[in-house]
Order: C-alpha cells, then sequence, then structure tokens
C-alpha cells in the first residue's frame, strides 16, 4: 500500500473516532446528564438512600408485627407498662423502641404511621402536581381571557389562608384521611401552576413551536408533546419539595386532633399523645419526632439535589464562591501570621 493509501486509511480511522466521540456526547440526554450531576451529589444520594429506606420500612411494617408479634393497636399493661402506669423504654420485653402511653409497640406504631405520612405526601402531591401543570399549561397557552381567569383563581388560592380551611372542614364534615388529602391537593397546585405558567408563556414564542403550528399541529398536541417535556426539570423539582410539606402538614393536622384520629396511627398523633409522658418517657417523643425531622430533610435534601443537578450552572456558581473563600482564607492566614507586616528585601542597592 502506498504512502498516500496509509495516510488515508489514518484520517478515516481517526474521523471515525471522532465521529463515535461526537455521537457518544450528543447520545447523552439531559436527564442522563442530570443523573450523573446527582450521582456526584454525596448530599443527595444520601437523602436518597434515607427515603428509600423509610419508604422500604413503612412497606415492610406488617413484616416487623409478624416479627415481634406486636400488632400496631394492641396494648400490653403487663409488659408495656411499668408499675406506675408509664411506658416501658427501649429493648424492654421485646419493645425495641418502648412502648407508648397505653403499652402499645412504639417502633411498630412509628412504622404505620410512617404509611399514613408518605401515602398522603406521594398522594396530594401526584394530584397537585398533575392539576397545576394542567392549569399552567392551558393557561400559559391560550392566554387572553382564559388565562385572565384562570391566573386570578390562582391568585385567589395562594392567597387564602389553607391551615383555616383545613380546619373549619375538619369540624364540619369530620376529621379523616380523604378531607386531608383534599385540602392538601387542593391548595398544593396553584403554586406549580404559576411556575408552569410562565413557563410555557416564554416557551410557545420560540421558532419550534411556531414551526410545529404552521404544520397543522393543534394546540393540545404542541402543549402536551412540545412544550410539557420542557418543564420537567422545575415541575420535577417543585413536587419533590412539596412531598415533606404534605407530610408536615398532615402530622400537623394529626397533632391538633383534626387529621388521623386514633387508633390509627399517625406521627402526629403519637407525639399528641406523647405530651403527657415527655418527662419520664423521652423515647415517646424523641423516635417519632426523628422520623418525621429525617424524612422531611431528606426530601429537602433530595429536592435541592435534584435542582442543582438540572441547573449545573448553580454548582459552578458555589464552586466560584468556595474557591474564593479558600483563597482570602490563605491570604488572611498570611496576613496575620508571625511575620505579617515584615517586607522582604527587593535586592536594590
Amino acid at each position: 500500500m502506498s504512502l498516500s493509501g496509509v495516510e488515508y486509511v489514518g484520517q478515516q480511522a481517526v474521523a471515525a473516532e471522532a465521529a463515535e466521540a461526537v455521537g457518544r456526547i450528543e447520545g447523552r440526554s439531559q436527564w442522563q446528564l442530570t443523573w450523573r450531576r446527582l450521582r456526584q451529589d454525596k448530599v443527595a444520594v444520601g437523602a436518597l438512600i434515607v427515603i428509600v429506606i423509610m419508604v422500604a420500612l413503612a412497606i415492610a411494617a406488617p413484616l416487623f408485627v409478624v416479627i415481634t408479634h406486636h400488632p400496631p393497636n394492641t396494648a400490653y399493661p403487663i409488659t408495656g407498662e411499668t408499675a406506675a402506669g408509664n411506658p416501658v423504654p427501649p429493648g424492654t420485653a421485646g419493645f425495641w423502641l418502648g412502648t407508648d402511653g397505653t403499652g402499645r409497640d412504639l417502633f411498630i406504631r412509628i412504622l404505620y404511621g410512617a404509611r399514613i405520612s408518605l401515602f398522603v405526601g406521594f398522594v396530594t402531591t401526584a394530584i397537585g402536581t398533575t392539576a397545576g401543570v394542567a392549569v399552567g399549561l392551558i393557561a400559559g397557552y391560550f392566554g387572553g381571557i382564559v388565562d385572565a381567569v384562570l391566573a386570578r383563581f390562582t391568585d385567589a388560592v395562594l392567597a387564602f389562608p389553607y391551615l383555616v380551611l383545613a380546619l373549619a372542614l375538619a369540624i364540619v364534615l369530620g376529621p379523616s384521611l380523604h378531607i386531608i388529602i383534599a385540602v392538601i391537593s387542593f391548595f398544593s397546585w396553584a403554586a406549580i401552576a404559576r411556575v408552569v405558567r410562565g413557563q410555557t408563556l416564554a416557551i410557545k414564542e420560540k421558532e419550534y413551536i411556531e414551526a410545529a403550528r404552521s404544520l397543522g399541529a393543534g394546540p393540545f398536541r404542541i402543549m402536551f408533546i412540545d412544550i410539557l417535556p420542557n418543564l420537567l426539570a422545575p415541575v420535577l423539582v417543585l413536587a419533590t419539595l412539596y412531598i415533606p410539606t404534605a407530610v408536615v402538614f398532615e402530622a400537623t393536622l394529626s397533632y391538633l386532633g383534626l387529621g388521623i384520629q386514633p387508633p390509627t396511627a399517625s406521627w402526629g398523633n403519637i407525639l399528641a399523645d406523647a405530651e403527657n409522658f415527655y418527662q419520664v418517657a423521652w423515647w415517646y417523643v424523641v423516635f417519632p419526632a426523628a422520623a418525621l425531622l429525617i424524612t422531611t430533610l431528606a426530601f429537602n435534601l433530595l429536592g435541592d439535589g435534584i435542582r442543582d443537578a438540572m441547573d449545573p450552572r448553580t454548582e459552578r456558581v458555589l464552586r466560584g464562591r468556595r474557591r474564593r473563600s479558600r483563597h482570602w482564607g490563605k491570604l488572611a492566614l498570611i496576613d496575620t501570621g508571625p511575620d505579617a507586616g515584615f517586607a522582604p528585601p527587593t535586592g536594590g542597592n
């Protein structure tokens, strides 16, 4: 083979490798890049692991009942209470986290309370996200009188004190799980709808939307095929942050006696019952409060991690700030050192 032939083959190989590299780079979708950045965030990964563990424990609550032989609503006045009628401490008579005020297994009741809280958080967030995306898309795309009506209704919902409505409905209709889900879902969609509306107003003016409209695409196809995929990132972040809000709101209503009613276990009513025993049974307050705190904190940290992963500029800004802080810290150590103020000779005559 001649030299020119060898050079040609070499150029072909280099071009093939370059094309393969470009294909690999272009083949990564936004979600793949987001997942790669999220895996590098140790805090977000740790929060995700905590959430998975909490969900697994909630699902496996009946299995722990079989292991401990302690149903959630069964009281054990002989082994589960002291001679003074107080809860027994953790590790006593097979009660891993102690008992509550009536001699029931606190660990089992916390697991069943997690089932209620996580169910309310996921269901209400799913309902609110679906409704908010639909309202925001319709208002932002159609505009005009439709946008004016839906936007003013959204503002009214955001301005209404939802805790007052929840208390009123619980008093009038009676406290129940359905009332909690309905109230949280009704007030969770408005903020999502406002964000989706603003993003839709900006996206619908893009060139590819005009091209789809000129090709005869209908409004609903444009909204759900062309616009909606570009809204999933902020919607996912908002949904992740709304789950702990719903969990805390359910616990608040149950704590006030207007949510989940005993003997059904809920983190809120467990903490409400613990008020009478916090001086003699610290575990009765600490463990359910820790479960609530860890769960809500994990969801918030995961939401922050997803937001940073979907917008890498945020991480670059934080990295730049950390570098500047370290730089100025080193300068401060040099200026305040033992030789501060001493100027070395310059080598002049």
